[in-house]
């Protein structure tokens, strides 16, 4: 398997990310769709709005907004493994939006990915 990796989609995109997936229900602010250079937006791997809403991103609310996460991403067993079919042949970023760069979805979200046994 190539890299699964994280990275905020602010970051200039890079030849070295491989298929860029944000990861992301809402569209991030200042980007144009040519800048973020996207393989795909994946809305259905992004936490739920009832999720997001509740995290509001505070770090104390982390480690139950990633058990609650994690659950849910137990629901959509086939997509997880349409992206790790992918990291097979290159390189996968996983892009967020988040100023915290260690308590957010996409590091959830790339774990799981990891851990995954198919």
């Amino acid at each position: 398997m190539k890299a699964i990796c994280i990275k905020r989609i602010y970051d200039a995109p890079s030849e070295e990310d491989g298929y860029r997936i944000l990861v992301d229900r809402i569209w991030p602010r200042g980007i144009t769709k040519e800048y973020a250079r996207l393989d795909e937006w994946n809305k259905t791997l992004a936490p739920s709005t009832e999720l997001r809403k509740w995290f509001s991103h505070k770090a104390e609310r982390f480690n139950e907004f990633a058990r609650r996460y994690r659950n849910e991403l137990m629901s959509h067993k086939e997509e997880l493994k349409r992206i790790r079919q992918i990291a097979r042949n290159k390189p996968v970023t996983l892009l967020y939006s988040a100023k915290n760069t260690e308590a957010n979805q996409a590091v959830v979200l790339c774990k799981v990915l990891k851990q995954l046994k198919i």
